[in-house]
């Protein structure tokens, strides 16, 4: 049987997490800034102003008992839409911060067994970039593809990037804001005979120019003003980079299933807070499914009735009152001689 293969360049495996001297690592290879005269780094903490040039130093480390090559570029970081990780453009994507002013020494690299790898690279930021925080990393990209078994075999490529965090100069805006709140709700057949819950969904937009933390508040309120959940949200990203949107959903246990009122999300980090709400109406799917009956029955039955008043007025309609015969004049007896 032909085997087809599936490159993944978009979905490449990218280990970005750090230890204090290990730096990001796949457990076969680790790169991370080299180490200044002061500690070592798991990241790099960079700032430069617009038009000024910054160097420094990656190291590729391989952990394992053969050479290995590796492509060395900085990509982009950028938040994923799933749970607001922290990614990297891949290389044939467009770059336009980090990815594009950093510039390696050398694009490709070998390391020998249990050997590392010191590579210097120039930042350059031009003229007229943007101020605030620009998220990447430095990439170390194995070219070779692992692929599966199979009839259709599923060919990865992976990688192991060191986050670069670079602040450009200049004035900065927090500013975050809660967007295309919806609820759903999941209700019982009968009332009462079964749970009732609910799905809120949210997007989490950074519309500043710098990096935030955000936590997110919950509030849901019924009729006549009645708190029916409040919370503070988990799984919000540690770090919404500047310009990302972020798609989240919080299930709602044990939600209404008869009510009518609002849900708000309240969103807020450094210097900024942001509300946004969305109204919902909780209806068990028997009561709607009557109550669409009713009102279906209801409508049918006023347009007969219309229909018939209509038909009545035409049959008792009065006949238009007949015009008067015009009478001839009399003539007037003629005189006889």
């Amino acid at each position: 049987m032909r085997k087809f293969s599936v490159l993944l360049l978009g979905l490449l495996l990218l280990a970005l997490t750090a230890g204090p001297a290990h730096g990001a690592d796949n457990g076969s290879w680790s790169v991370f800034p080299a180490s200044s005269q002061v500690a070592d780094r798991p990241y790099f903490y960079l700032s430069a102003d617009p038009g000024t040039s910054l160097r420094d130093k990656v190291v590729v480390a391989n952990k394992t008992g053969r050479p290995l090559t590796f492509r060395l570029y900085a990509a982009d970081a950028y938040n994923t839409a799933r749970d607001g990780g922290f990614a990297v453009r891949t290389r044939k994507e467009k770059q336009r911060g980090v990815g594009a002013w950093a510039k390696p020494a050398r694009d490709r690299v070998t390391v020998p067994a249990h050997g590392k790898v010191t590579v210097p690279f120039t930042l350059t930021v031009p003229e007229g970039a943007e101020p605030g925080d620009h998220p990447g990393a430095l990439v170390a990209l194995d070219e070779r593809v692992d692929n599966g078994d199979g009839s259709l075999a599923l060919g990865v490529q992976r990688a192991v990037g060191a986050r670069v965090y670079l602040r450009v100069g200049g004035p900065t805006l927090p500013a975050i804001a809660v967007e295309d709140v919806r609820v759903t709700h999941d209700q019982p057949l009968v009332p009462g005979l079964g749970d009732s819950t609910a799905t809120i969904s949210y997007t989490l937009h950074n519309t500043g120019n710098v990096t935030l933390d955000p936590k997110v508040e919950l509030r849901a309120r019924g009729l006549f003003g009645r708190t029916l959940l409040a919370r503070d949200l988990s799984g919000i990203p540690a770090e919404l980079l500047p310009g990302q949107r972020v798609r989240l959903s919080e299930p709602w246990g044990g939600a209404p299933q008869f009510d009518w009122g609002d849900v708000t999300l309240t969103a807020s980090a450094q210097d900024t807070r942001e509300s946004a709400s969305a109204s919902f109406f909780a209806l068990p799917w028997l009561v709607a499914a009557v109550l669409a009956v009713v009102l279906l029955v209801g409508a049918v039955l006023l347009i007969r009735a219309r229909r018939d008043r209509a038909r009545l007025s035409a049959l008792v309609r009065p006949s238009p009152p007949a015009l008067p015969t015009p009478s001839r004049p009399r003539s007037s007896p003629s005189a006889r001689p």
